[in-house]
C-alpha cells in the first residue's frame, strides 16, 4: 500500500515532499509492526455482527470508596452486563484540564486519579474496546504546547497562529467562544486558533510532524488494545483561512490515510468519526465505502427521535430512515440517542422545520434541560445541541409525575428503535442504567453538559438496581430483553437487509432481514401514548412470534391484524 500512503502525503503536503515523507511513514510503520506483529495479521473473524452493542461510559462513572474508578469499572461492568454488551467505550481517560476530559494534557497516559493501563487492560479482558482520539486540539497544559511557549522546536509548528486582523467571517463556528486565543510567548503575543475553547488548542495538521505525532499516538492506542478509535471533532482538523474550516478536501484525506496506516498495521480496528452536523456531510466520512471510516455517528437518529415521540408521529422519522444507505459491506452506521454529549439538533437541519427545533428546544427547557447555542456568520445565534437526559427528554412537561412504570416503557420503546435500526448500537451508561437529569451538577460546574454526567457511587446504584420497583431496575431490566433479543437473532446484523414499513403515522415499523435471508423480524414501535391498531402485509408465513415475549401471532390472507400498546414494542420473527 505504498502507493496511497503517497499519494495521501502528496495530496496534504506536495509531490515534492511526498517520497521523503513516505519513506519516513513507512519506516514508523515498520516499527510498530516488528513490535506488535499480532496485531498485523489478517483474520477471518467478523469485525462487527448482531452480537455488537457498545456501552459507552466514562472511567470515573461508578465509584467506590477506597478504589480507583477504573478498577470499580472492571469489576462492575462484567458483573451486570452478561454478555449483552460487547464493548467498552472509554471516554478520554487521560489526564486533562477542563470539558471532563476532552482536553487532553497527556494522550499516553491514564488519569492517576481514576487508574493505570493495566486496569484498562483488565476491562479489555471482558471487552472490545473503543478509545477515543481527542485529536483536533490539546490541552493548553499539555507538554506540546507548554513548549510552543516557550518557543521550543519542534513544537513551534504544531498550533496555528493567526494575525488577529484577518477575516474569519467563513469560519464554522460551533461554539459562540472566540476563535483565537491570546498568548504570550518571549517574543510577544500570539493569537492561537481554538476551536471549542481557550483550553483547547488546535493542532496544525498543515505541519507534517504534527500528523506523524497523531499517527503514532494512534498506534499507541492500538498496541494497547483499542479495536474501536473514535476520532472526536475530526470534521474540523484542517485549517485554510478564507473557507469555512469543515469537512475540507484535505480533512477528509486525513481520515483516508488513518485507515490505510490501520489497514497496513491493524487491519481489524475501525475507525468512527465523530461529525456533529447535517446528515449528508455526516455519511460523506464513508467515503466510497472502504478508503475512510468503516462508521459514522448516525447524528440524526437522536433529534428525529426525540421529535417523533414529543408529537405521537414517527412520519419524519420514518421518511429519513427510508433513505439510510451505506456505500459497502464495510460500513455501517453507529447508532446512538444519548451520549456524553448533549441532542445536537445540527444534523436535523434540513429535516425538522426551523418551528419544529424550536419547539422542541422549548420543550427540553420546560423538562428541566437546557440549550446551548452557535454564533453564526452574520454574529446570530442559533440552537446548536439541548442538553438533557434522554429520559427526561421524552416526558411530558404537563404530568410531571408520571409512574416510573410509564416512564420506563416510553424510554424502552425509543431505544428498541435505536437497538432495531441497522447498524451498531452506542448506549450511554445513563441510558443503560436510567438516570435521570443532573440539575445539582450544573450547578457545581456552571457546565450544562454536566446534567448528563453524574457519576455515581456504586453502593446505592446497586441498591436501586436490585429494587423492581425502582427506575433504574425497570429500565435496566427491560433494556436487558432488548439486548438479549438483538444479539441472539443475525436478523438485526448490522450488514443485514432493512425495509421501512408505512402502517400508521405513530408506530415505527420496519423488517430486519439475515445477511442470508432466512432470518425474518418485524420491529414494530409505537411513539404515542394510545393504542394503535394495525393492518400489516406479511406474506410467506402465517405465524409469527413476538421476541419479547408478548406471545405469538396469526396472519390470515397475507394479512397481519393487530393491537400495539401505548409506547409498545413488537419485534415479530416469522415461524
Amino acid at each position: 500500500m505504498e502507493k496511497q500512503l503517497h499519494d495521501h502525503l502528496a495530496f496534504l503536503y506536495g509531490e515534492d515532499r511526498a517520497d521523503l515523507l513516505t519513506r519516513r511513514l513507512g519506516e514508523q510503520l515498520a516499527l510498530f509492526r516488528a513490535e506488535c506483529p499480532d496485531l498485523t495479521a489478517v483474520n477471518n473473524r467478523q469485525r462487527i455482527s448482531e452480537k455488537d452493542a457498545i456501552l459507552i461510559t466514562y472511567g470515573d462513572m461508578v465509584q467506590q470508596p477506597g478504589q480507583k474508578p477504573l478498577a470499580t469499572l472492571a469489576d462492575f461492568l462484567p458483573r451486570y452486563l452478561n454478555g449483552r454488551i460487547s464493548t467498552i467505550h472509554l471516554l478520554p481517560f487521560f489526564p486533562y484540564s477542563s470539558d471532563d476530559g476532552f482536553s487532553v494534557i497527556d494522550y499516553k497516559q491514564v488519569n492517576p486519579a481514576w487508574g493505570n493501563w493495566h486496569d484498562v487492560a483488565a476491562i479489555g479482558r471482558s471487552f472490545r474496546l473503543m478509545f477515543d482520539a481527542v485529536v483536533n486540539h490539546i490541552s493548553a497544559e499539555s507538554d506540546w504546547f507548554q513548549a510552543f511557549l516557550r518557543e521550543e522546536r519542534p513544537y513551534t509548528d504544531y498550533f496555528i497562529t493567526v494575525d488577529p486582523g484577518a477575516d474569519l467571517s467563513p469560519v464554522f463556528r460551533p461554539r459562540s467562544l472566540p476563535l483565537l486565543t491570546p498568548v504570550e510567548t518571549p517574543s510577544g503575543t500570539k493569537y492561537v486558533w481554538t476551536t471549542f475553547s481557550a483550553d483547547q488548542i488546535d493542532l496544525n495538521y498543515a505541519n507534517p510532524d504534527v500528523l506523524f505525532a497523531v499517527l503514532d499516538v494512534l498506534l499507541f492506542y492500538v498496541a494497547r488494545g483499542a479495536e474501536f478509535i473514535r476520532l472526536d471533532a475530526i470534521a474540523y482538523i484542517w485549517k485554510e483561512i478564507g473557507t469555512s474550516c469543515i469537512h475540507l478536501p484535505q480533512t477528509h484525506e486525513i481520515v483516508k490515510l488513518m485507515r490505510t496506516v490501520l489497514d497496513i498495521v491493524a487491519p481489524q480496528v475501525s475507525l468512527i468519526t465523530e461529525t456533529n452536523v447535517p446528515h449528508e456531510d455526516n455519511i460523506a466520512y464513508f467515503g466510497d465505502g472502504r478508503n475512510e471510516a468503516q462508521m459514522v455517528y448516525n447524528f440524526s437518529l437522536p433529534p428525529l427521535t426525540l421529535h417523533a415521540f414529543h408529537t405521537g408521529s414517527a412520519e419524519t422519522l420514518s421518511q429519513w430512515a427510508a433513505t439510510l444507505e451505506t456505500p459497502s459491506e464495510q460500513t455501517a452506521f453507529f447508532n446512538f440517542l444519548a451520549s456524553h454529549d448533549g441532542i445536537g439538533v445540527q444534523p436535523a437541519k434540513g429535516l425538522l422545520s426551523d418551528t419544529a427545533v424550536a419547539e422542541m428546544a422549548a420543550r427540553v427547557e420546560a423538562l428541566g434541560g437546557y440549550v446551548s447555542y452557535k454564533t453564526n456568520g452574520d454574529g446570530s445565534q442559533s440552537a446548536y445541541e439541548l442538553n438533557i437526559n434522554y429520559l427526561d427528554a421524552l416526558g411530558n412537561p404537563d404530568k410531571p409525575d408520571e409512574p416510573a412504570e410509564w416512564l420506563a416503557r416510553r424510554f424502552l420503546a425509543a431505544q428498541a428503535i435505536m437497538l432495531a435500526l441497522r447498524g451498531v448500537p452506542g448506549i450511554y451508561f445513563h441510558s443503560l442504567f436510567g438516570s435521570r437529569n443532573w440539575r445539582a451538577g450544573v450547578e457545581i460546574t456552571g457546565q450544562k453538559r454536566t446534567l448528563n454526567r453524574q457519576k455515581l457511587p456504586r453502593g446505592p446504584l446497586e441498591q436501586e438496581l436490585a429494587d423492581p420497583h425502582s427506575l433504574r431496575h425497570r429500565v435496566f431490566s427491560g433494556y436487558q430483553k432488548l439486548l438479549a433479543a438483538r444479539t441472539a437473532d443475525p436478523a438485526f446484523h448490522p450488514n443485514g437487509g432493512q425495509e421501512i414499513v408505512a402502517c400508521d403515522t405513530a408506530v415505527f415499523a420496519l423488517w430486519r432481514t439475515s445477511p442470508d435471508g432466512r432470518s425474518r423480524i418485524l420491529c414494530l414501535q409505537n411513539v404515542s401514548g394510545q393504542p394503535r391498531d394495525l393492518i400489516l402485509p406479511v406474506t410467506g408465513a402465517a405465524r409469527l412470534v413476538d421476541l419479547l415475549g408478548a406471545g405469538k401471532f396469526t396472519a390470515s390472507q397475507n394479512t397481519l391484524r393487530l393491537t400495539i400498546l401505548p409506547y409498545g414494542v413488537l419485534w415479530l420473527k416469522k415461524v
